[in-house]
């Protein structure tokens, strides 16, 4: 499943650069988080519930932050597992300064399995759409707030 956009905010690069390297703003922007505990440099053990259609679910798993170009570009891996199935996510985010504002463009790929992938698999690209977006309103939320 492939998911691709972008998203532009009223803010300089270096600042959505650093509230994207900020745990406590990943926490709160990222939908489904419940926890996000470091566990060394860029890397995170997470807890999320998330539903897609009638399955929902709680997964554990680990969040990378690699290839870090700052503030230009990163790479997020996600990996984690659960009743419902387990995810392999990997998204490159690329910042782009323009007029005083800030472009996010995004691309992702996530391979999904178990009961989440089997009932649910019409809707994934839908419901991923859907996070990608909701997660941009939240960290714009932060962009403003500072």
């Amino acid at each position: 499943m492939k998911v691709e956009g972008t998203y532009t905010f009223a803010a300089s690069r270096e600042k959505v650069w650093a509230l994207l390297n900020d745990p406590g703003v990943l926490a709160r922007a990222t939908p489904g988080v419940k926890a996000l505990d470091p566990q060394g440099a860029d890397t995170y053990k997470a807890t999320i519930e998330l539903a897609v259609g009638p399955v929902k679910g709680a997964y554990d798993g680990k969040i990378s932050i690699t290839d870090k170009t700052p503030p230009e570009r990163m790479t997020l891996r996600i990996e984690g597992g659960g009743r419902p199935g387990t995810i392999r996510a990997i998204g490159e985010l690329r910042l782009d300064e323009q007029d005083g504002k800030t472009i996010v463009s995004y691309t992702g790929d996530a391979q999904i399995t178990g009961l989440i992938a089997s009932v649910g698999h019409r809707l994934i690209g839908g419901v991923a759409r859907q996070l990608a977006g909701e997660f941009f309103k939240r960290l714009e939320r932060e962009v403003n707030m500072r």
